[in-house]
């Protein structure tokens, strides 16, 4: 999967992130979608990366990973402020 962020930078997941990055990835990409504040995504995000792939515990936050959390809290920020009740 390639993801672009609004500042231009693609980052393709099969190649920038590793396994239990993907996999924390998938976790965040189901959380995005639901939660009703950036706090409550950053504590799903800080409890995926402690916990790890099949608790196989804490996963480092590389710099492309970073990216696309950034980009998925923006789209969240976006999200709670055109839909303040979602």
């Amino acid at each position: 999967m390639i993801i672009k962020t609004q500042k231009g930078r693609s980052i393709d997941t099969a190649v920038d992130l590793g396994p239990a990055e993907r996999h924390i990835l998938q976790k965040l990409f189901a959380w995005q979608s639901v939660v009703d504040s950036i706090s409550l995504f950053r504590e799903k995000k800080a409890r995926a990366l402690e916990v790890g792939w099949n608790d196989s515990g804490p996963i480092r936050e590389s710099r492309a990973l970073s990216l696309v959390i950034q980009e998925m809290e923006e789209q969240i920020l976006n999200r709670l402020k055109k839909h303040p009740s979602l």
